[in-house]
């Protein structure tokens, strides 16, 4: 047989020369299937196995036979906002178990025996090795699990704290509901940072602010849940399991965890494909991410950092003093007290994809964030020095908090290269937990120095919103 390696490229390309080849039946059957053109070959392809394919390109080809179905195609817009509602719903399991004991707090001081300091720690525990867990998280979703394995394990160290806390609560332990708390912290917050890599991933350079924004909402709306039927759903089971209902209502809660679990899976599965089909390369360089990359950050994210921390320590740590303080300044009952101090809440649920789709369309996210920023100073000014109806200020406040949520954490993926992305995030995470901690404890020491005079407290959130404007300002 004639050497068809070394002869190959003197082939004319047309149908009439291929007839007057006779190399072979398999080199004829090879050459009659191609339409009057012949594949190039390198000289060192065997040819005994022509056309050979890989597998997965295989199936790559066979998925891309359905790119006119919207639902099927991976670069179409319905595929990428399927995919947002499994993205959305991956922390609606972690919110929603967040804030149980908030929505049953007598119910545990009472079944449990403990005080109101014990049972602030339900929620001290969830927050302090949080300062150091989300950039250790964040970093081994960049260097070591990637963005997919990463949440699903998140969600399992997630689901396997919620169980254990609810194993405390039925066997009546306390100290096991804070052990269980603690695991449940590590995967919540390191789930917070994998969901906002996957809305970088799918939507960076697309609707990104809005997609931040339905994050929040979904987050905001399972808490809103939370508090509307843990205590239905406490009075009910009562009835048949008195001794233990607490921990049996905390297990039934963790139900809301196996579900995000179940998106993350779909998701994941999603993700997967889409990498395959679009050939998606996150990191062309082959660049690794390294605990030693934060040293490499621009000052603009430091910027952000910083923001975010003196912006959100005016918020949380309010919210979880508001109570006593619209009781205090405007004499208002418990009852009604709850329901203005929820407001923000309601408020970001609705706001956040409206603000969010505003600030994709219009760009200048630095403008909004000091928009918010203004306009939560004004609301904590209201509250402070003027008697007008809260919730006037609270609803001032939870539209800003909506504008900055959705204007701020997305210029983090404009800064940081995205296979830091995860380590980034993490320590924005990290560095607002030590905020929070540090802040909250610290409000209370003033509200309590000041004899509930909850004055100096505003004035002190004020101060930190300041500091916000300030940057801003001398920026320009």
């Amino acid at each position: 047989m004639i050497n068809i390696e070394r002869n190959y490229e003197s082939l004319v390309v047309s149908e009439t020369s291929f007839k007057h080849y006779t190399y072979g039946y398999s080199l004829t059957k090879q050459l009659n299937m191609v339409d009057d053109r012949l594949p190039i070959v390198d000289e060192e392809q065997d040819v005994s196995t022509p056309n050979r394919q890989d597998p997965q390109d295989k199936d790559r080809d066979s998925e891309l036979d359905f790119k006119h179905v919207g639902c099927c195609n991976p670069a179409s817009r319905f595929h990428r906002f399927l995919a947002l509602i499994f993205m959305c719903l991956l922390g609606f399991g972690s919110y929603f178990c967040y804030d149980n004991p908030g929505a049953l707090q007598e119910v545990f001081k009472d079944e449990l025996n403990i005080t109101t300091t014990q049972f602030t720690l339900i929620y001290s525990i969830y927050s302090w090795p949080n300062i150091v867990l989300c950039f250790l998280g964040g970093f081994l979703l960049d260097r070591v699990f990637g963005v997919r394995l990463g949440t699903n394990i998140y969600l399992v160290i997630l689901l396997a704290g919620q169980l254990v806390f609810a194993g405390g609560g039925i066997l009546g332990t306390f100290w096991l509901m804070i052990v269980g708390r603690f695991i449940f912290g590590i995967g919540a917050e390191s789930l917070a940072v994998a969901q906002n890599n996957y809305a970088v991933l799918w939507f960076k350079g697309k609707e990104l602010n809005m997609v931040f924004g339905l994050q929040l909402s979904v987050a905001r709306l399972g808490s809103t849940v939370n508090f509307w039927v843990m205590q239905p759903i406490y009075d009910y089971v009562k009835q048949y399991y008195p001794d233990n209902a607490i921990g049996i209502v905390m297990l039934l809660a963790a139900s809301t965890c196996v579900f995000s679990l179940l998106c993350a899976l779909i998701l994941g599965w999603m993700d997967k494909r889409a990498e395959r089909i679009l050939r998606r390369d996150i990191n062309s360089k082959g660049e690794v991410a390294k605990l030693s990359d934060i040293t490499t950050f621009k000052i603009t994210f430091w910027m952000v950092s910083v923001i975010c921390v003196a912006y959100y320590v005016s918020i949380f740590p309010f919210i979880a003093l508001g109570k006593g303080f619209f009781m205090e300044k405007f004499n208002l009952p418990p009852e009604e007290a709850n329901n203005v101090n929820s407001i923000l809440y309601l408020i970001s649920a609705v706001a956040s994809p409206l603000f969010g789709f505003i600030i994709d369309k219009t760009g200048h996210n630095v403008d909004w964030i000091f928009l918010a920023v203004s306009s939560t100073m004004g609301a904590h000014s209201l509250l402070t020095f003027t008697m007008v109806n809260p919730y006037v200020g609270m609803v001032i406040m939870g539209l800003s908090y909506s504008v900055l949520a959705s204007s701020l954490w997305p210029l983090v993926a404009l800064i940081v290269p995205e296979y830091q992305l995860g380590t980034a995030y993490g320590f924005c995470q990290s560095i607002q937990n030590l905020g929070l901690a540090i802040v909250t404890i610290l409000s209370g020491l003033i509200v309590d120095k000041s004899h509930g005079d909850y004055v100096w407290l505003e004035v002190f959130y004020l101060g930190w919103l300041t500091a916000n404007t300030w940057r801003r300002l001398s920026r320009k």
